[in-house]
């Protein structure tokens, strides 16, 4: 055995062949292959379970508690802590038996002897007494002998997760070591954009064809520069705001093509934002010294108007229910108003201390808001507690934009950064995204692809720029525009989908190399 134990295995001598095994026979059992695990265990002379915890589990299935008491405190190399919580759980159930066996004088003797002298604290022993007492009154006869074996393998099931290895092996601990290596090649693939299950016949990497890279669709229906674009959540619906006073709605079919819904005419200025609603039956609409419009999605009608004309509204968002939305005002004295769908003000946030609002988000769990004002300070508000903290830039930040797990966000600088932050707060300084142009306009960038692995933005030298999270330089620079791509917007359903909005009028859809070669590119 001795010489098993130090037999290494692998190129480099890392993994220790005894260990290996004794892993491999587990995974073998938990898959429910007995059969070969009982065979390898014959043939390599290597037990799944320590001898150890195999006394362990004969004595504790054949209720003899003194012994099991006896083998506990022979192992070696186990902390007080563990031994006292091991030896805990076995008088816990030793006391259950005993009670329910009528025989109090031993139940009572080990819970005065030998429980209160562990060192597991006071308030644990008194429940444990309390317990038991109670469940005497509350159940009274024996257990039969089904409960009594239910209980003693729970018992053992608690053991074998307290104790650490090598006496007992960590729960499924091949596949844990495996995915662990699949997930670290995952992690260094900078072009990984799928949730399936990857192949262990090779080592994984990705190509730049999991991300969108090329023009496979142009929309060219606005008439004036394209501001804003933003897919909804459902990812079966693409809005779009221009300086020509609309906003579209769009319809993606199921080849990834897109088809005009509704166009949107009521505004009189031009349209810089648009909002679903997380149900996405709704959307909302503004722009800079514009009112604030609510739509049906579904018939493209206009359901309410919010505020008047001398209302600028810069910027909303909704809550996760989509009947509140709040919106910010880049007039001082206006602040952060929160309505309800019928334009009832639910709450507002407004005077000396509320500077212009230049953008806003809420977190998609709906518990914080977070707000661009004063031109370089940024403000986390928790809804429920009204707790605040303010991030100070030291440049001009242009716009925002959330991770759909609420944890990450991410603003535009004029300095031609992009800074991502966390929401809690851990960050004492951000990370930092580079190699777009931005100095003059409002650039709009966003989280994208499976698990907000990605960030895109646009640029004011008409390209697209995309990062993966873990690296400060672009991965893909996209070319196609003729003027600033001002917005970007990757779609949520489908990880190989982004549109970005450009002063040249038009929409770019863009896809991965692989689209590009089964559909045509199209012109709306």
């Amino acid at each position: 055995m001795s010489m098993e134990g130090s037999t290494r295995l692998g190129p480099r001598g890392l993994i220790k062949k005894h260990e290996f095994v004794r892993i491999i026979i587990q995974c073998l059992y938990s898959m429910g292959y007995g059969k070969a695990a009982s065979c390898s265990e014959l043939e390599s002379g290597i037990a799944c379970q320590s001898d150890y915890f195999q006394m362990l589990e004969s004595k504790i299935l054949s209720g003899n508690w003194n012994d099991c008491i006896d083998i506990l405190n022979a192992i070696k190399d186990l902390t007080e802590e563990t031994r006292a919580t091991a030896l805990f759980l076995v008088f816990k159930q030793s006391l259950l038996e005993y009670s329910k066996c009528g025989d109090d004088k031993m139940a009572l003797d080990i819970l005065q002897k030998e429980v209160s002298a562990l060192q597991v604290g006071r308030d644990k022993v008194h429940n444990l007494a309390h317990s038991i007492l109670f469940s005497k009154d509350m159940e009274q006869g024996k257990m039969d002998n089904n409960e009594v074996c239910e209980l003693r393998k729970k018992l053992l099931q608690e053991l074998q997760n307290l104790l650490p290895p090598p006496i007992t092996l960590p729960p499924r601990r091949l596949e844990h070591l495996v995915e662990t290596a699949v997930l670290t090649q995952i992690d260094s693939c900078m072009y990984h954009n799928f949730s399936d299950a990857v192949s262990l016949y090779a080592d994984h990497l990705c190509g730049r064809d999991q991300i969108p890279t090329e023009t496979v669709q142009i929309l060219t229906e606005h008439k004036d520069e394209v501001w804003f674009v933003q897919f909804s959540h459902n990812g079966e619906y693409l809005a779009s705001s221009s300086s020509d006073c609309t906003a579209i709605i769009w319809k993606v079919l199921e080849d990834g093509s897109v088809i005009l819904k509704h166009t949107l005419w009521s505004h009189l200025k031009p349209v810089s934002f648009v909002a679903w609603s997380p149900d996405d039956s709704k959307l909302l609409t503004c722009g800079n010294g514009e009112v604030l419009k609510l739509w049906d999605v579904e018939t493209g009608t206009c359901k309410h108007t919010f505020g008047d004309h001398g209302f600028i509204v810069s910027s909303c968002a909704w809550f996760p229910d989509s009947k509140r939305l709040v919106c910010g005002s880049s007039d001082p004295e206006k602040g952060i108003y929160m309505w309800d769908c019928d334009g009832n003000e639910l709450k507002a946030w407004r005077g000396m201390r509320m500077p212009k609002i230049l953008d806003l988000a809420v977190t998609p769990d709906g518990e914080n808001l977070i707000s661009i004002f004063s031109d370089k300070e940024i403000r986390i508000l928790n809804v429920g507690t009204n707790a605040e903290r303010v991030i100070s830039e030291d440049h001009s930040i242009t716009s925002l934009s959330i991770s759909r797990d609420s944890e990450y966000f991410i603003v535009n600088l004029n300095s031609q950064e992009i800074h991502m932050w966390d929401v809690a707060g851990k960050l004492e300084k951000p990370l930092k995204y580079m190699g777009h142009r931005q100095s003059k306009y409002v650039i709009r960038s966003c989280f994208g692809g499976v698990n907000s692995t990605f960030i895109a933005s646009g640029s004011e030298n008409s390209q697209v720029y995309i990062w993966n999270r873990r690296n400060s330089m672009p991965i893909e620079v996209l070319c196609g525009h003729s003027m600033t791509v001002n917005c970007v917007s990757w779609n949520l359903r489908r990880p190989q989908m982004l549109a970005s909005a450009s002063d040249d009028h038009t929409i770019h859809i863009w896809g991965s190399s692989l689209s590009k070669k089964t559909q045509p590119e199209k012109l709306s």
